[in-house]
C-alpha cells in the first residue's frame, strides 16, 4: 500500500561522502576549508565563530524574534524537565542496595541545518536538553552563507540554547570534523541533529567511531482522519511538511471518501488512502512508523494507547505539527524512515549514559550466594563460584 513512498536510500549517498569523510579525517582543517569552498562557495579564514560575531547577531535580530526564542526555550525546558528520568535511582532490596546512575556525555556535537533555510528551532531542540543533561562541551556546526557568515538568527538561537562553540561548517565535512576532530574542531562523543542526504549518510558512515542520535531522513507526516476532520487543517499540515524538501512524505488515511477528495484537491503530492476503519489506519501507521502521526478523529485521545510506532503523536485538529516544531515543548528531532520502530526522539536521556551499582551485604551472600554458585558451576566457571564461596564461608563465621 505504501511501498516505494520513501525514496531515500542511505547507501546511495554513503559512497559519495566516503572520500570527503576520509579526507577530513586525514587532513583536518585543510580538507574542511577545501570542501567549504567547493560546496558552499566560500573560502573560510577560520572555522569557529567568534564571540563578537554572536554578540553582533543580537543587534541584527528583531526583539520580537528574540522573545519568541526565549518563550520557546521556556516551554522546551519545562517539557523536558517533567519527562526526564532521575539522574540517580537507588532502591533497597531486603539486604542489599541496587541502583542506576545517569552520567552526561562530556562532548557532544550538533548539526544545525542551513542550506535552503535556517533552523534556529533545531538549535533550541538540541542545545536545551543537552545542557539540562549536563553536557560540558556542546558544539554546533552549521553551514555558512556566501559571505562565510552563519545566519544571525541561528547564532542567537545557539547562544540562547547554551552552545559553547559554534563552527561555520556544513555538509559531510562538518560531520567528519566532529567525528574525528581537526586542528579547530574538537572530537566529540556523539553527533546529533538532522541534515540533508549527504549529512545523514556521513552520520551513518562515522557511526562506527562515534555515537549518533539517529539516521534522520526526509520529513514525514501521516494523518489519520474520520469524517469529522477539517480538510483545510489536514491539507495545511501536509503542505507544511512537504515544504521541507522534495523528498518529504505526506500520507493521509481516512474513513471518508468525501474528505479524501477534498484534501486531494488541495495537496497534489500527498498520498491519500481511504480505509475501512480507524483501526485499520492505526495498523498501517504502526507498520509505517511515521516521524509525525496526527490523529484527527472524534475523541482522538482514546486511540493513543493503540499507537506503537511513531516519532511524535499529535491528537486533535488543533495539534498542528508546526506547533511541535517550534514552541509547544516536545522535541522535534525525531526518527524517520521507519526508525520509530526501534528509536526514540531526542530527549535529555539522549545526552547521557548510565551505569548500575550494587552494594551487597553478608546477609545477601547467605540468602542467594548458593544460587549464584550453582549457576556459575553449571557454566563451568569454577573461579566465579569460588569467589562467592569464600564470602559465603566468611559470612558464616562472622
Amino acid at each position: 500500500m505504501l511501498e516505494g513512498i520513501r525514496k531515500f536510500d542511505f547507501n546511495d549517498f554513503i559512497e559519495k561522502v566516503r572520500p570527503i569523510v576520509e579526507d577530513v579525517k586525514k587532513n583536518g582543517d585543510e580538507a574542511v576549508i577545501k570542501y567549504e569552498e567547493l560546496f558552499d562557495g566560500v573560502k573560510l579564514k577560520r572555522l569557529r565563530v567568534r564571540k563578537t560575531e554572536i554578540e553582533k547577531a543580537y543587534d541584527m535580530i528583531e526583539d520580537e524574534l528574540i522573545d519568541a526564542l526565549e518563550i520557546a526555550k521556556e516551554n522546551i525546558e519545562r517539557f523536558h524537565m517533567i519527562t526526564s528520568v532521575e539522574k540517580e535511582i537507588k532502591v533497597k532490596f531486603e539486604d542489599c542496595i541496587m541502583g542506576k546512575i545517569y552520567v552526561p556525555l562530556e562532548k557532544v556535537g550538533a548539526y544545525i541545518p542551513g542550506g535552503k533555510a535556517s533552523y534556529p528551532s533545531t538549535a533550541l531542540m538540541i542545545g536545551i536538553p543537552a545542557k539540562m543533561a549536563g553536557v560540558e562541551r556542546l558544539i554546533a556546526c552549521t553551514p555558512p552563507n556566501a559571505n562565510g557568515r552563519v545566519n544571525p538568527l541561528t547564532l542567537v538561537a545557539c547562544d540562547i540554547a547554551g552552545f559553547d562553540e559554534i563552527y561555520s561548517i556544513g555538509g559531510a565535512q562538518a560531520i567528519a570534523a566532529m567525528a574525528y576532530g581537526t586542528e579547530s574542531v574538537p572530537r566529540v562523543e556523539k553527533i546529533v541533529g538532522p541534515g540533508n542526504a549527504y549529512v545523514t549518510a556521513a552520520k551513518v558512515l562515522v557511526s562506527r567511531d562515534v555515537a549518533i542520535d539517529m539516521p534522520a531522513g526526509p520529513s514525514e507526516i501521516m494523518i489519520i482522519a474520520d469524517e469529522s476532520a477539517n480538510p483545510e487543517f489536514i491539507a495545511s499540515d501536509c503542505l507544511a511538511q512537504l515544504e521541507h524538501d522534495e523528498m518529504a512524505v505526506a500520507v493521509v488515511l481516512t474513513t471518508s471518501e468525501k474528505l479524501a477528495e477534498e484534501v486531494s484537491k488541495k495537496v497534489e503530492k500527498a498520498k491519500i488512502i481511504v480505509v475501512k476503519s480507524i483501526e485499520e489506519a492505526i495498523k498501517i501507521a504502526n507498520e509505517f512508523a511515521p516521524e509525525h502521526l496526527s490523529i484527527f478523529c472524534k475523541h482522538a485521545e482514546k486511540y493513543l494507547g493503540k499507537i506503537k510506532n511513531a516519532g511524535s503523536v499529535f491528537l486533535g485538529e488543533f495539534s498542528a505539527v508546526a506547533m511541535g516544531d517550534y514552541v509547544s515543548g516536545a522535541n522535534h528531532v525525531l526518527p524517520t524512515m521507519g526508525y520509530a520502530k526501534i528509536l526514540s526522539g531526542l530527549s535529555v536521556e539522549s545526552f547521557m549514559k548510565s551505569f548500575t551499582f550494587q552494594q551487597l551485604s553478608p546477609e545477601t551472600i547467605k540468602r542467594i550466594g548458593k544460587i549464584a554458585i550453582t549457576l556459575a558451576e553449571a557454566e563451568g566457571l569454577k573461579k566465579h563460584a569460588e569467589s562467592i564461596k569464600i564470602r559465603l564461608n566468611h559470612s558464616k563465621n562472622s
